[in-house]
């Protein structure tokens, strides 16, 4: 259908959100924002669906998820003939009305839904569709995104992000439903009066709460430990859950960043609230300054998340990456683990293929198996799987991405920014009470293995021009490959989406065994590692830099170099 045909479709059908209507009037002599928005349809993948919240098939809003939770329902009635799914939401604009509307699609189908009273946790409802033997979940949010955004993750029954295989057939059962004319729904109280919709319990969560606590490696190491902590949820979900676990566990002096406590998707203090960026905890920094915690934790909007600063030599407040946050957190674990008699024989640790190094050498040191995978939590917890298939899930000890997600422990299935605080000041009241603070840690473990420096550049590529220009650009990384990068030998690259390894020293090819992925690896003389990734959620190319110094200055000159080399073979 040509973009303007479906634009007048839409002034006719799309009557039951008066927002939509009166943004579709505002653009009726607007050639090029009527085209932007039906240009193309959101595509579901494993990531499920994310987009700007507005009108038109290439935005979030309340018939995109109708139609999309009706493709759900059919792949779960084809595959299982009955079902049920677990639905949740953060604290996003209209999260709770497309949350609302996809239970009232699946009620409408016959399928039972679990859903919250309130917003909660992304690692919640991973826990949810387990807790409750669902057959997929769904958790409306869009993560770190900048307020206009909105998005919809769906979930296997594993509790695990969708695999390539169940998204392909959710899209594909998609792409043959008339969004207007296809979609069944029923109205909300009967669906709950006829038991199709149900509220989730207290209990359950308390449940949830009981096995993070488990995942604790030093239980009681906080209590007398007199950690001070400053907590901001970023106006997102983790503001409850997060405090509950550390007071459980005897964090006592915890301190609210007031502007950011209460849910809130228009994200005024923090436009863009990822805690990747120093930014996103300014508000928390100030506040440090302030109240001198031991250490501050930054939740993001769904809280499967957190980044933290932690108070340096000079007493200033010292940004962690979530490299340094992974590479402690393993090191804490396996050393603490090892030292209780807890450490099982072989035990595995968990990272992408675009987080740090060092892990290596921190396996190699207390003799645990490292699994690489690709880019996205769900890959993690396919390990999970398999390893649970064998009896053998008390081996998984961690699993982490740079990106700041983190889990411990078979509970859920995705990244958990509750776990992930839990042990963060766990981990800080042990250190503690040796005399030592969490920078002072990191600051030994890059002593002792030399000092691995990663740095994440993010180029945007907006609108139809921009996906166009992703794709040429990794077209010409493929044809036409760099020899060396900034002065340095390429030794061996790898292609992900052609599964090829190739040895540039000896010519040697091998299969890279993992699914298909859109991913070019270049491994430079010295451990330096340049790798090249279009964002699976957004519409940004992410250049992946690690380099291997002998100090922090040596690092981060070679990074420098690195990344300047990079922008100019991009042509970005």
């Amino acid at each position: 259908m040509d973009f303007m045909d479906n634009y007048n479709l839409w002034l006719e059908k799309a009557v039951e959100d008066k927002d939509l209507i009166t943004e579709l009037k505002s653009i009726k002599d607007d050639e090029k924002e009527i085209y932007e928005r039906f240009y193309r349809s959101l595509e579901f993948g494993t990531a499920g669906l994310r987009g700007v919240i507005g009108a038109g098939t290439n935005r979030m809003n309340i018939y995109v998820v109708r139609q999309a939770t009706q493709g759900l329902a059919n792949y779960v009635l084809n595959k299982y003939g009955k079902g049920a799914v677990a639905i949740s939401h953060d604290s996003r604009i209209k999260a709770d009305l497309f949350m609302n509307e996809a239970a009232k699609v699946l009620a409408a189908n016959g399928i039972k839904v679990y859903i919250t009273s309130e917003l909660q946790p992304t690692p919640v409802l991973s826990y949810l569709v387990r807790y409750f033997k669902c057959q997929a979940g769904i958790m409306v949010t869009a993560s770190h995104n900048p307020a206009k955004y909105n998005g919809y993750k769906a979930y296997g029954e594993d509790g695990c992000q969708m695999t390539d295989v169940a998204a392909d057939a959710v899209y594909e059962e998609i792409s043959k439903l008339d969004m207007f004319e296809d979609v069944k729904t029923m109205d909300l109280n009967e669906a709950l009066d006829k038991g199709l919709v149900e509220y989730v319990g207290d209990e359950v969560y308390t449940s949830y709460i009981e096995e993070v606590k488990k995942q604790q490696v030093n239980p009681g190491v906080c209590a007398g430990a007199d950690l001070k902590v400053v907590y901001t949820p970023l106006n997102g979900c983790g503001n409850k859950l997060v405090r509950r676990i550390l007071k459980e566990i005897g964090v006592k002096d915890v301190t609210i960043v007031k502007e950011q406590e209460l849910p809130d998707g228009n994200f005024t203090t923090c436009p863009y609230p990822n805690p990747e960026y120093k930014e996103a905890l300014q508000k928390g920094l100030e506040l440090c300054e302030e109240v001198k915690p031991d250490l501050l934790l930054a939740t993001d909007p769904d809280s499967d998340r957190v980044g933290i600063a932690v108070k340096d030599h000079d007493g200033s407040y010292r940004l962690i990456t979530g490299n340094e946050d992974g590479i402690m957190l393993t090191d804490y674990i396996l050393s603490n683990r090892k030292a209780n008699g807890t450490l099982p024989e072989k035990p595995v640790v968990v990272k992408t293929i675009v987080t740090s190094k060092l892990v290596e050498k921190l396996c190699e040191k207390y003799g645990a198996e490292l699994k690489n995978v690709l880019t996205g939590f769900k890959y993690i917890g396919e390990v999970i799987l398999g390893l649970e298939k064998n009896n053998e899930e008390d081996r998984y000890m961690f699993g982490f991405e740079e990106s700041y997600g983190y889990l411990s422990g078979t509970y859920v299935r995705d990244k958990d920014a509750v776990v992930a605080s839990m042990l963060i000041c766990e981990m800080a009241a042990t250190y503690k009470k040796q005399g030592k603070t969490l920078a002072q840690v990191i600051d030994g473990l890059y002593e002792e293995f030399g000092y691995y420096m990663n740095k994440t550049l993010s180029f945007e590529f907006d609108g139809a021009e921009g996906m166009q220009k992703m794709a040429d650009i990794m077209s010409n990384l493929r044809d036409n490959a760099p020899a060396e990068i900034s002065g340095k030998k390429v030794v061996k690259t790898a292609d992900y989406k052609l599964s090829v390894e190739k040895d540039i020293l000896t010519g040697e090819e091998k299969t890279i065994d993992l699914p298909k992925s859109n991913v070019l690896q270049y491994n430079l003389d010295g451990e330096h590692m340049v790798i090249v990734r279009p964002s699976g959620t957004e519409p940004k190319i992410k250049i992946y830099l690690t380099a291997v110094g002998a100090d922090k200055a040596d690092a981060s000159d070679i990074i420098d170099e690195l990344a300047s080399a990079v922008e100019k073979i991009l042509g970005v």
